[in-house]
């Protein structure tokens, strides 16, 4: 058996095949470095890892050109989690150097959502302090009568 360093002949690429197999490589690069960044930045918030799609190139391997990583945008039960929440997925949307427009839009729902609980909690505390102001104050719980007059 004679083992030969020579490459097979019908792998040899053509110069347009060697210049695609090197864009299909810094895009597989590039791809999995953007997702990597949703992953990092998002701890808490990611449902999913990375999915990604691949290409075969002409060298017969597979190249990233596409990839996703699910997010959690659902509110939470209370005003100010949701904030909390929502400011973590703003982060991880925008996380990666070079946003997609899927990302600008993840993190706009994400500032909206944000916006919600905010005034949520506004009206909450508006409604408090309506109802204190209401109530007539009460030392020692004995009641209070409030009578005004010019002349007394």
């Amino acid at each position: 058996m004679t083992i030969s360093n020579i490459s097979n002949p019908s792998m040899q690429l053509t110069s347009s095949e060697k210049a695609l197999v090197a864009r299909l490589q810094a895009r597989d690069t590039s791809v999995k470095a953007h997702e990597r960044a949703h992953i990092s930045a998002g701890a808490g918030v990611i449902l999913s890892g990375a999915v990604f799609t691949y290409q075969k190139a002409p060298d017969e391997k597979l190249y990233a050109i596409g990839g996703e990583v699910t997010i959690d945008t659902a509110p939470e039960n209370k005003p100010e989690a949701t904030i909390k929440k929502m400011q973590l997925v703003r982060t991880a949307a925008l996380a990666p150097s070079d946003p997609s427009p899927t990302d600008y839009s993840v993190a706009a729902t994400a500032s909206m959502l944000q916006m919600h609980a905010r005034l949520e909690m506004s009206r909450s505390l508006q409604e408090q302090l309506l109802i204190k102001a209401q109530t007539p104050y009460q030392a020692n719980n004995t009641p209070t009568e409030t009578s005004f007059s010019k002349y007394a």
